[in-house]
């Protein structure tokens, strides 16, 4: 067996025995005969027979190295079908360093991890070496300018053909009026001609590309059966007697390819709107920005903007950069990019996205990011990856797409020696055979999948539900199970008042007085306080010689009585009792909550009242939990908090398990207990503390709004904290995967009934021209109908 090499960059060795390290793991590996380390170049060189380039890498990370990686994205040109992309993804994965290669048909990319640095051109050559056009897709035109530039190609060409074509077909409705059209055979040659070599050319070369690589597509199927019918037919002329009229079949071949070429523009068409959540996202990218610099303003290109500098937007202009407001006042329309359909306030501090729409206030923004570490260009690159990989269902359609051109062909020559050999003439048998290779398609086979995927990622992006990858969206569907973390996740995270009681029952007074000593606090309770008192109109006072009593509270004098708000030790200070108030004080601790007692000490010492604070539940997560409910996916409550606080939680959203006093370390734990338990687990998260968890579960959903960390660990972002967003990120994956499934069930009918119908006869390759163009294009047009999936309100 003939020996490979194979040269992987090394990082984290520092010394030689780490080098005699990496070699000792590497040649464990099956098949591995040599391994040298290079410590100056940071490298190893590896000669192996059939060695799994994974396995290799696998080694070297559990010796405790590294290998670093880098993604690369190729456009590719010429696929047609399924066949082509594993052609396509077998030439990439053959280049020394590439560890994985997946193409998406749909979106005709290609997503290359390679190992260290690989030269894109020698990515691009073996593509090319294999039949296809490529290109990095950073130096290729805006897809949306490509798009067109094809599309407009496509039409003219289906134009020319369906008018070449039609005299042709047309003599044959005719004879069923009793009407005899038929055009001489020098004329049929005409016009068949062109159709079978100009506008079909693009058959004929792919076909070739493909029989010289060593395997077939669609395209060689199509070459193949309308050249059969378009030899047999100059064979009839040249054979027919003089003055005698043959019977051609130049329409056959002829109306084929165009009715192809027609199914070829269509499935373009709809492939088109696959990707319109893309284009609509990088449509939401400005080209200007104004720039404000030393007070004077100048537009410059986005290109020339740096962090910290000044912009200013207009009422109605998009924020052309992520940023803070530093002056004015306004509200931002962020529809296209958190699926939030109502404006949102921002002010002075506040965060503004770009892409998003400035309202009526001119506002002026520090730079806070730019170019691809915008939040806008990560849900780009979000859904853009989850477009180009691969669900694991599609691993059945890739191993039937390697045998099924040479199938089909076998079935096609099969039926040439059945009709034979039953006595048919060599016309009918010919004609039958070219009905097989042409009802054939491949093409829906490929599309099913990735159709299906780039329309559910794209809607979902749309209202605000980023989908990493094709496996998130496909495990999300059978979800038995939902864990919430409770702050930040179903909670505000935010202190609110939730009891208070005035011992002379004047709860307005006790919130006056409470919100006069809290006046000017930045501390969370304080905030509770200050809020509660605006929520009910009330005028605070000021208070005069204030003073924080350190583990205690704050303490000040209002209209000539000494006050003080603090904790439980303000009343032993005091020599206070809670008097009425115990029993109350004992109900809501035993509920998690915090207490704060409001007691006077000057002219007279008594307890005036006494707050509980709790955190505030999200609006939308009662409607949440009740939708899980409702589809009988059980919820549980996985936090760190009190019992007390998390069953009340609980009760209120009615959970249906709580996990209270769970460490950050072990909430992993609970998540695999829960999947041991036979459960299909999602996690619902926000913090750092909730990432190993996120990443235990077979689902990772993190809220919006939450850490990096988070975000990275999980499958399904949801771009705003609407708890709301998690049965509806489980709702469009059931119906992605059910429309995944529906379109691999009409891909495998359309071959299963249609080979078996052409082979016997029943199907002229007119009749098969048009299913196969109609197989490709229904598929992609059902996909498609995810486009109108909205979440339940």
């Amino acid at each position: 067996m003939a020996s490979a090499t194979y040269t992987l960059p090394i990082t984290g060795m520092t010394c030689a025995s780490c080098a005699g390290r990496v070699e000792r793991a590497l040649m464990k590996v099956p098949g591995v005969d040599s391994a040298a380390v290079n410590l100056a170049a940071e490298q190893v060189r590896i000669e192996a027979q059939d060695a799994d380039l994974a396995g290799l890498v696998q080694a070297v990370e559990k010796a405790g190295y590294g290998v670093p990686t880098q993604s690369t994205e190729l456009l590719i040109e010429g696929m047609t079908c399924a066949s082509c992309v594993g052609r396509v993804e077998r030439a990439l994965r053959k280049v020394s360093g590439v560890s994985s290669a997946s193409v998406n048909l749909a979106s005709e990319r290609a997503r290359v991890e390679v190992m260290g640095v690989v030269d894109p051109e020698v990515l691009v050559q073996a593509v090319e070496a294999a039949g296809y056009k490529a290109q990095p897709a950073d130096d290729s035109p805006p897809t949306a300018d490509r798009t067109e530039t094809r599309l407009r190609r496509e039409r003219w060409a289906v134009i020319a053909a369906l008018l070449l074509a039609a005299p042709l077909v047309l003599p044959m409705f005719g004879d069923l009026f009793g009407q005899h059209w038929m055009l001489p055979a020098w004329a049929q040659f005409l016009l068949a001609t062109p159709v079978q070599f100009i506008l079909g050319a693009r058959f004929y070369v792919a076909g070739w590309k493909a029989v010289r690589a060593g395997a077939g597509n669609m395209d060689l199927l199509v070459a193949i059966g309308t050249s059969a019918g378009y030899g047999l037919s100059l064979y009839q002329w040249w054979a027919a007697e003089a003055g005698q009229m043959p019977h051609l079949y130049f329409e056959a071949s002829a109306v084929v390819i165009a009715l192809v070429l027609l199914g070829k523009y269509l499935e373009s068409r709809a492939k088109r709107q696959t990707s319109a959540a893309i284009r609509a996202l990088e449509a939401l990218r400005p080209d200007r920005a104004v720039r404000v610099v030393d007070g004077r303003e100048e537009e410059v290109a986005i290109a020339a903007l740096q962090l910290n500098d000044l912009v200013t937007v207009k009422p109605g202009e998009r924020f052309p950069v992520d940023g803070e407001v530093v002056e004015g006042e306004s509200q931002a329309d962020e529809a296209l990019i958190s699926g939030e359909s109502l404006p949102v306030a921002k002010a002075q501090g506040d965060r503004v996205t770009g892409g998003a729409i400035n309202g009526e206030g001119r506002l002026l923004v520090r730079t806070t990011a730019l170019g691809g570490e915008t939040v806008l260009a990560r849900i780009i690159r979000l859904v853009e990856d989850a477009q180009a990989a691969k669900a694991p269902i599609q691993k059945l359609v890739d191993k039937v797409s390697q045998v099924f051109v040479p199938a089909v062909l076998v079935i096609a020559l099969l039926t040439l020696a059945g009709w034979l050999l039953a006595g048919a003439s060599a016309e009918v048998a010919l004609l039958n055979a070219v009905s097989v290779l042409v009802i054939a398609c491949p093409c829906a086979l490929g599309l099913a999948t990735p159709a299906a995927i780039m329309a559910g990622t794209g809607v979902a992006a749309q209202h605000g539900i980023l989908i990493k990858d094709a496996e998130a969206l496909e495990v999300a569907h059978a979800v038995t199970a939902v864990a919430f973390d409770k702050t930040g996740t179903l909670t505000s995270g935010k202190p609110r008042i939730v009891h208070l009681h005035a011992v002379e029952g004047d709860e307005a007074e006790l919130l006056r007085e409470a919100g006069a000593l809290q006046r000017g606090s930045e501390h969370p309770l304080a905030r509770a306080v200050l809020d509660r008192c605006e929520e009910a109109g009330l005028t605070v006072g000021d208070v005069e010689r204030s003073q924080s009593l350190t583990g205690r509270g704050i303490a000040g004098d209002l209209e000539g009585r000494s006050l003080a708000l603090g904790n439980r030790r303000l009343l032993d200070d005091n020599g206070l009792q809670p008097a009425g108030l115990a029993d109350k004080a004992q109900a809501w601790e035993a509920e998690g909550r915090t207490l704060s007692w409001l007691i006077e000490t000057a002219p007279q010492t008594r307890v005036l009242g006494l707050f509980a604070f709790g955190d505030s539940l999200k609006e939308g997560a009662a409607e949440a939990v009740a939708a899980l409910n409702a589809r009988h996916v059980r919820s549980h409550l996985i936090t760190g908090d009190n019992r007390g606080s998390a069953r009340v939680v609980a009760e209120a959203l009615h959970i249906d398990s709580v996990h209270a006093e769970v460490l950050p370390a072990d909430k992993a734990a609970v998540v695999a207990q829960l999947k041991k338990g036979g459960a299909v687990v999602a996690m619902v998260g926000d913090g750092i503390n909730d990432a190993p968890a996120l990443a235990a579960a077979d689902v990772g959903i993190a809220m919006g709004g939450g850490t990096d960390v988070a975000m990275h660990a999980a499958g399904i972002t949801l771009m705003r904290g609407d708890p709301r967003l998690v049965p509806a990120a489980l709702e469009i994956s059931r119906r992605t995967y059910r429309k995944i499934q529906q379109n691999l069930f009409w891909a495998f009918i359309y071959n299963l009934v249609g080979i078996p119908l052409a082979a016997f006869g029943f199907l002229s390759p007119v009749v098969a021209g048009a299913a196969m163009a109609l197989s490709s294009v229904s598929v992609v047009s059902n996909a498609l109908l995810l486009k109108r999936w909205k979440p339940e309100e």
